[in-house]
This record gives C-alpha cells, sequence and structure tokens, in this order.
C-alpha cells in the first residue's frame, strides 16, 4: 500500500534501503538537523551516507517520498521502542526540514504541520498503529538523538488522535525512587541503557519547558498517568 498520491508532492528515489524483516507497527518522526532541506535530500540520496526516510517535508509543505513504504528505509540507527530493536524494519521514517540544534533550531512551520497531519492520518489508518507508536528519533534513541526536540507541536498530533495526549495528571511522586521511575520508563517503552538521557528524552515529549535529565515529582506523575491509561485500555 502506497500513501494517497495527493498527499506527496514529488517522488525523489534514494537507493538507500533493503527489505523489512518486520511488519509496520511504528512512525518515527524526525527532523534533519541539516541548514537547507536541499542539504538533506542531497544527503539521503547518496549511497556513501546509508541514511534514508520514506518521506521529507519541505517547511513549506512540500512533501517528497525517497523510499516506499514496503521497504526499510534507514533512519533510526540503533534504537529501542516498546522491544523492538529493529526499528527500521517496523517503522516508516519522516524527515521534517528544519536545521536542528546545531544549525538554528525554530518552529515547525504551520504549513509543514498542515502538511504531516494528513500524511500521517493516512499512514496510521492503513497500518493500523497505535498512537502509543508514533514517536520522536529521541525517544527510540534517547542516548544519542535530540529530535524532532522540544519544539515539536505533539499536542496537534494528539488532538486529531494522531498521537497520545497528556492524560489528567495527579501531583504527587507514585515512584519510590529514580529507580523505580526508570523501571517504570522501561515498561513504557524507553531504553534507560543511559538514564539519565532517558530521563530527558521523556521530559523532551512530555515536559519540554524543563529538560534537566532529572528525577522529579512531576515527571514521575506524567509517567504513571501515561501507563495507567494504556493499562486500563484508553491507550495503545
Amino acid at each position: 500500500m502506497k500513501a494517497a498520491d495527493g498527499l506527496v508532492h514529488r517522488d525523489v528515489p534514494s537507493p538507500n534501503w533493503n527489505m523489512r524483516k518486520a511488519a509496520i507497527s511504528m512512525v518515527v518522526l524526525h527532523y534533519t538537523g541539516m541548514r537547507t532541506g536541499d542539504e538533506a535530500l542531497e544527503r539521503m540520496c547518496d549511497p556513501a551516507a546509508e541514511v534514508s526516510a520514506h518521506y521529507m517535508i519541505e517547511e513549506d509543505g512540500t512533501v517528497l517520498r525517497l523510499v516506499d513504504e514496503d521497504k526499510r528505509a534507514w533512519h533510526a540507527g540503533k534504537a529501542l521502542w516498546r522491544g523492538i530493536r529493529d526499528v527500521n524494519s517496523a517503522s516508516i521514517g519522516i524527515e521534517l526540514v528544519n536545521p536542528g540544534h546545531d544549525w538554528g533550531y525554530r518552529p515547525f512551520p504551520e504549513a509543514q504541520i498542515d502538511a504531516l497531519l494528513p500524511l500521517l492520518a493516512d499512514i496510521v489508518k492503513r497500518h493500523d498503529i497505535p498512537r502509543a507508536n508514533v514517536v520522536g528519533h529521541s525517544d527510540i534513541a534517547p542516548a544519542r538523538k535530540d529530535d524532532p526536540g522540544e519544539l515539536f507541536p505533539w499536542e496537534r498530533l494528539a488532538d486529531v488522535r494522531l498521537a497520545l495526549d497528556l492524560p489528567p495528571v495527579s501531583l504527587g511522586d507514585p515512584f519510590a525512587n529514580d529507580g523505580a521511575f526508570l523501571l517504570a520508563l522501561a515498561r513504557f517503552g524507553y531504553d534507560i541503557a543511559d538514564g539519565r538521557a532517558a530521563m530527558a528524552a521523556f521530559q523532551r515529549r512530555w515536559r519540554p519547558a524543563r529538560i534537566d535529565g532529572c528525577y522529579d515529582g512531576e515527571c514521575a506523575a506524567i509517567l504513571f498517568a501515561l501507563l495507567l491509561e494504556r493499562d486500563q485500555g484508553r491507550a495503545r
């Protein structure tokens, strides 16, 4: 199955792909992290770079398809999410043109998000992808990646049920210590090999106003609420 033609403006085939080894069950969102979209596109089409994505969305909302969805694009690298280690095989990767933290990180333009939403909705529907599996690169590789970063408008996705929203949170610390928090974070889906990085990734997604990688009661309450939603069947 392919995205509806009206959602893709141009095909720019990348040679950087191989065959999947798992069914599609995730979408991973990235920023390109390069000075321009042209630079990013050139790199993702360079065989020597060994990197690609299925789609790239320009800041003006132009959607490019680089790799067909039935192929394994090379966007995730070493990663883990909810027990899945070959994330490239199980996911569709979408790159959003943005210079990222190294080149002048900035908010994602309205036109770019307006193009992402219908594309993502189409992908999620066709592959029956759970909202909990629409994630950022930093969620699946917390020790290596920061994208799409704290300025990404996850609430826009949550408003139309394309990503998890923040459930009601009761203040208070439900975990005995930071070790218990990390175990709960692993249960939610994160790689906790680097605990501080995992905490920072969680904060970047769920408490972007303060990202310090330090355990605190507010983050603990948010995580507890998210797990409760999932365990009670209100989110998957």
